[in-house]
């Protein structure tokens, strides 16, 4: 697929497209349960957190939201009537929106909430002076047709795609549930897998990058982890590459990465520091059971990773037979999963390799 030139596109500030304004707080005393949709500063589930039956400060549906605090930047169009927490700003479109108009603005205003991650809240009135560029017509004015049919050839080209996928590697292997009947609980401080240490919890807005050579990895989901590309700081050692990282709370609690590079810490992340030499196979093995014990098990702003990590924190694990991990089993399992995923990536490639 090639890359989009964006040499034509023009800039408008957000307050001539879009009217702001800011969610409402709504305390968990107060909350009622319902069938309307809660939105949150989340990232999942098109932003919502929770169905309420409050119904004193809703918006109406074909408006999109954004977070501005928590996950900054998570954009979604709202298809039915919502209550928006007060870590959202509320997007009133002053033109006619569509489904896949909303798709592409959602992708793009996205993109500009990036640079306001962990450094500042991308408030209402913020935003209302921010720039947002988009493709544009013989008018100076945003191209909402072509944003149209942008969306509509992706969306065909995926479709396509997934057919494709499905018919090529719907094997009975690739189907076949894993047996974990006989596998066995590790803390992650046992004595085949990691010494567990706190992080370096650095504060990004007091570091610089003028001359960057360090990861900082903070709690997201996303890219690995790392949030920022920084100076090393005198006297402060980096972490070493092939260390894992795993977010102790937050939205992205759980979440686990190997990190390729020296790092640095934020608050509220963990470094995994392998007491035995481990291949990168068995530590995504684990870095996976890692983030499913920890959204199966424990609760954002609730019952967080921070007090359980060096006591009751524990992951299923295949073992030998001398109850050990097995770590043939997971370094197979992991490059079987590795092999399918570039036949996927491959089918992709062949199947999008053309203009949208």
């Amino acid at each position: 697929m090639s890359k989009m030139d964006i040499n034509t596109w023009q800039e408008y500030p957000f307050s001539q497209l879009f009217i702001i304004e800011k969610g409402t707080r709504l305390t968990k005393a107060k909350m009622v349960d319902g069938s309307i949709n809660y939105i949150g500063a989340t990232a999942f589930n098109n932003g919502v957190t929770a169905k309420i039956g409050n119904t004193e400060h809703l918006h109406p549906a074909g408006t999109l939201t954004v977070c501005y605090n928590g996950s900054i930047g998570q954009t979604f169009y709202q298809e039915e009537p919502y209550w928006a927490t007060d870590d959202v700003n509320v997007l009133y479109p002053k033109f006619k929106i569509t489904p896949n108009i909303a798709k592409f603005l959602c992708s793009v205003i996205y993109k500009i909430g990036l640079k306001y991650a962990y450094i500042d809240k991308w408030t209402a009135e913020k935003m209302r002076n921010t720039m947002i560029k988009l493709p544009s017509n013989v008018d100076n004015e945003p191209d909402w047709e072509y944003m149209e049919n942008y969306i509509t050839n992706i969306k065909s080209k995926v479709n396509n795609s997934i057919s494709l996928i499905n018919n090529s590697f719907n094997s009975r292997e690739l189907r076949t549930k894993i047996d974990t009947n006989n596998w066995k609980r590790f803390h992650l401080y046992d004595n085949s897998l990691f010494i567990i240490d706190s992080g370096t919890k650095l504060d990004r807005v007091k570091m610089t990058n003028n001359n960057p050579t360090v990861n900082f990895v903070g709690r997201a989901n996303i890219n690995n982890g790392v949030t920022d590309y920084i100076d090393e700081i005198e006297g402060l050692k980096p972490y070493e590459a092939g260390c894992l990282t795993i977010s102790l709370g937050g939205e992205y609690l759980g979440s686990c990465f190997i990190q390729q590079k020296p790092f640095y810490t934020s608050q509220n992340v963990n470094v995994l520091i392998p007491k035995h030499e481990m291949n990168d196979y068995c530590k995504r093995f684990i870095s996976t059971m890692v983030f499913r014990e920890g959204r199966l098990r424990y609760k954002a702003f609730i019952d967080e990773l921070n007090r359980h990590m060096k006591t009751d924190f524990s992951i299923l694990l295949p073992v030998s037979n001398d109850n050990r991990p097995d770590w043939n089993f997971m370094e197979d399992y992991m490059r079987r999963i590795e092999n399918r995923t570039k036949l996927y990536v491959s089918q992709m490639i062949y199947t999008m390799n053309t203009n949208v």
